[in-house]
């Protein structure tokens, strides 16, 4: 009788549901992502133990790069995200408002299915082009979250090369480096911030980057992120 009380107790408890994500700590799973045919120094990543914490150096040193897991297609419905990270450092002179200032020391970035349709008509074309040049199905659109260092926090603003790119600032001016933050997005709230103006609706998403660069700037960033989670 206790054996079949104690069966009945387990499947009453609520199921956990298997990590969407592998831990990008270990870095098993995610594979570079680079711009094409790069020639620039590589951002380096490197898993760590920070104050008792498992977590991923990220230091951009005149370099550019990210990690990206792609997701199977029974986990594009994800609706939302959690992390942690800390900045120890920014590149000097990075402004995210200009081309030449377009560094950051800390993203994670998400890449959606738009339908093409919805893109606007002259940026339809741009995308088709560089899809074709690229020979792969680039993202239609791309909403990354960044710690900056100049801009206000919830600041929403496209990137300064290509609006298929749109940044939200979490941490801005003022939040205190070398210490841990904490994040939980609701993405169909924050991707309707970011990408209204063209979709109301969520688009499967595809793809999940981390990373940082400083090619921009010529200069040094050094971050660290942990306890990336997907639901």
């Amino acid at each position: 009788m206790r054996a079949t009380a104690l069966l009945v107790a387990a499947l009453a408890l609520p199921l956990q549901a298997a990590p969407i994500l592998p831990p990008v700590t270990e870095l098993a799973g995610w594979v570079p992502a680079l711009l094409p045919q790069q020639t620039l120094p590589l951002t380096r990543f490197t898993p760590v133990d920070l104050d008792g914490t498992r977590a991923l150096r990220i230091e951009a040193q005149r370099s550019y790069g990210n990690l990206m897991h792609e997701l199977p297609a029974d986990a594009r419905a994800a609706r939302s995200l959690s992390w942690r990270w800390r900045v120890e450092r920014f590149a000097e002179g990075a402004d995210l408002r200009r081309k030449t200032g377009d560094d950051t020391a800390a993203k994670v970035c998400l890449m959606f299915d738009l339908p093409l349709e919805r893109v606007p008509f002259l940026e339809r074309q741009t995308l088709r082009i560089a899809r074709a040049a690229a020979g792969e199905r680039l993202p239609a659109a791309t909403l990354c979250y960044v710690w900056d260092a100049t801009l206000p926090a919830q600041s929403v603003l496209p990137n300064a090369y290509t609006r298929r790119l749109r940044w939200i600032v979490l941490q801005g001016a003022g939040s205190p480096l070398g210490r841990w933050q904490t994040e939980r997005r609701d993405l169909t709230a924050d991707f309707i911030a970011a990408f209204g103006d063209e979709s109301r609706e969520l688009p499967p998403l595809r793809a999940v980057l981390v990373g940082a660069d400083a090619d921009n700037t010529g200069g040094t960033s050094v971050s660290h992120l942990a306890d990336l989670e997907l639901r």
